[in-house]
């Protein structure tokens, strides 16, 4: 062996003994936060909008996280990023093709988090995690140097550079291990998970243990994806949350009222992640913009909208109470549910009344109007404004059509008074 290779051995080992005193010492090391008990999952696919005041609603929520399995492009990731800037809690990626990763989504997101599903296909494993770095190294790292090196930069040096980039961007990812337990769930089909591969407690618990111990996986995600687990994901997470002395443990899955997210919260999980109960807001939101148009005057004052929206509505049936229900640490959740149903006509039916054909003033006063909803909201708000107007007056652009007033839902939408 030579010097150089008896160096590079010492050198990993003392990178395995910094793993092993990172175990034992009390520092948390994990890049995610132990702080984040409450996940919002946004979806890029064209169907499933944002509701018109979605800053709002996610202040109430510790973290964001886009991405999908179906229909999902870059383009529309990186809509969906541009909208999101308005929010003022972390917003990561979580990819499930590494073509939805562009060099605009990268910069947007505080990480990208890569999914490796331990009971799925060996494609879905290894494949797929191959594609994604196959996709850093030959389209992200090389774009990243470009844009950071003189044009005149030697190619043997930028192609060291492209390999340092690519494993900078992996170093800084988040790989998430992903236990997913509905087989007849789009992320089953993408995985190759069928009945046979849904795990028990004990299997689980193995499994999060590879994932903990071996990969390091700062995440350990128990996905149910669209079906709520109950039982049998509260025997899982009480066994994987054993199992586990640094991954994070997470639930997804059918999450629709306080009680669910508790009882996950309770069987062991450090976070819950919610994603369709987030967006039938905006399906909720559609249909009401539908009810409303004929009956709203445009720029309706506050008494009018509440007054109609008492006779609409129940406020503890609504999407908005539902999902505001599953954040833990909302003690009203059916009270701002209400503020807020209140706020996003109030702003809908204001944008209404500007003008079909904006000149700059116009915009201004958009910005200003869609500014009172957000009340307060930092970052891209102007951007959020824009969106909100062109949606409420039906002008299709990338961001506009992300919105819950670009088209209208049908009335089963929403939690009206006859509702069970």
């Amino acid at each position: 062996m030579t010097a150089s290779e008896r160096f590079g051995v010492r050198l990993g080992r003392l990178g395995a003994i910094g793993r092993v005193a990172a175990r034992v010492l009390p520092v948390d090391t994990n890049p995610v936060p132990s702080s984040w008990t409450h996940l919002t999952k946004v979806d890029p696919e064209a169907r499933r909008r944002l509701p018109l005041l979605s800053p709002r609603y996610l202040s109430y929520t510790d973290a964001v996280a886009v991405g999908g399995s179906t229909a999902v492009t870059g383009a529309n990731t990186e809509a969906t990023f541009t909208l999101l800037a308005a929010v003022d809690v972390p917003v990561f990626h979580e990819p499930s093709d590494p073509t939805h990763v562009t060099d605009d989504t990268r910069a947007a997101a505080a990480f990208i988090a890569i999914p490796q599903v331990l009971n799925g296909s060996v494609e879905a494993v290894v494949g797929e995690l191959g594609a994604g770095i196959e996709r850093v190294r030959g389209d992200l790292a090389p774009a990243i140097v470009a844009d950071h090196v003189p044009r005149w930069t030697p190619a043997a040096l930028r192609e060291v550079l492209a390999d340092a980039a690519t494993s900078w961007l992996l170093e800084t990812a988040a790989f998430e291990a992903y236990l997913v337990q509905n087989p007849d769930s789009a992320a089953a089909r993408e995985a190759g998970v069928g009945v046979d591969d849904v795990l028990g407690p004990s299997e689980a618990a193995r499994r999060a243990m590879v994932a903990d111990r071996y990969l390091h996986s700062p995440v350990l995600y128990v996905e149910y994806s669209g079906r709520f687990g109950g039982q049998e994901a509260e025997r899982v997470l009480a066994a994987v949350s054993n199992a586990v002395s640094y991954s994070r443990v997470w639930y997804g899955g059918g999450l629709a009222a306080a009680e669910d997210a508790d009882a996950m919260l309770a069987a062991g999980a450090d976070a819950v992640v919610v994603g369709n109960a987030f967006h039938a807001v905006a399906r909720e939101e559609a249909a009401l913009f539908s009810r409303a148009r004929d009956v709203l005057a445009p720029a309706a004052s506050r008494e009018r909208i509440e007054a109609w929206l008492a006779t609409e509505v129940t406020p503890e049936r609504t999407a908005a109470a539902a999902y505001l229900s599953t954040v833990p640490a909302l003690s009203d959740p059916v009270g701002v549910a209400e503020g807020l149903l209140v706020d996003t006509l109030a702003v809908w039916s204001r944008l209404r009344a500007l003008s079909p054909h904006p000149s700059r003033a116009a915009l201004e006063r958009a910005v200003s109007v869609a500014r009172l909803g957000l009340d307060g909201v930092d970052g891209g708000d102007e951007q959020w404004a824009r969106a909100a107007l062109d949606a409420t007056q039906g002008r299709e652009t990338a961001l506009s059509a992300q919105l819950s007033p670009f088209v209208a839902a049908t009335s089963d939408d929403v939690g009206g008074t006859s509702d069970a």
